[in-house]
């Protein structure tokens, strides 16, 4: 069974002050999470002075990345639900001399993204809340046009090598990661909220990253197929 979000913060309250060292121990597995997580900023297509969100920012692993691209005179607006992890990542703002980065310790499902955002991303997180569906229509709604939703996560395989998922489900579970998780899938979410859908596969279809852009017509379902 998949765990509560009271469980969940429990858990990463827990591995909080060493999430980042035990996340790294993947890459002896091949998992490389910090060039997914660089893609994952490069397909937002952010510029200098943008303000961007994250959902489930934890550490801040990602903020050194955005920074890169949105400068000191953008904004990094960083939600996450356990206030442990929000400690860390206000440790690495101070740490970095950041003035740009508001942190805000929320459920995402029931977080106000402020209107006019150029961009919404979400690593290795999204899937671990039950209301996907709307935070990803929440996202797309606060959106300027154009601007683009980014999503990276697992997802189960469509290949023989789903074969494999108890042992990774196995590794991941420290992090919340269950089986029952499979039916989550984020990127059909987007599919409904979002134009121009391009998604990527990595590690081996285990690993997905995909992007899509708030349209014209807003974020109504729409019928749109992943190409």
């Amino acid at each position: 069974m998949s765990f509560t979000k009271e469980e969940i913060a429990g858990l990463y309250r827990k591995r909080s002050r060493y999430y980042d060292f035990t996340a790294n121990l993947y890459y002896l597995l091949g998992f490389r999470e910090q060039a997914y997580r660089k893609k994952s900023v490069d397909a937002l297509k952010l510029s200098p002075g943008d303000v961007v969100v994250e959902i489930g920012c934890g550490t801040g692993l990602n903020f050194p990345l955005l920074q890169k691209v949105v400068g000191p005179k953008g904004k990094i607006i960083g939600v996450d639900l356990t206030d442990e992890m929000l400690k860390q990542a206000q440790r690495r703002v101070k740490e970095n001399g950041w003035s740009n980065v508001e942190l805000v310790k929320s459920d995402a499902a029931l977080f106000q993204f402020p209107s006019e955002i150029d961009g919404v991303i979400s690593t290795f997180a999204l899937t671990l809340s039950p209301e996907f569906d709307n935070i990803i229509q929440n996202g797309c709604m606060a959106l300027k046009f154009g601007r683009r939703w980014v999503v990276s996560d697992l997802k189960m395989p469509s290949n023989w090598l789903r074969h494999f998922a108890p042992l990774l489900i196995f590794l991941t579970r420290p992090f919340g990661v269950t089986k029952d998780l499979e039916v989550r899938r984020p990127w059909e979410s987007m599919e409904k909220y979002l134009g121009n859908i391009h998604l990527k596969e990595f590690y081996m279809g285990f690993v997905y990253i995909a992007a899509g852009e708030r349209g014209k017509d807003g974020c109504t379902q729409k019928n749109k197929k992943i190409y």
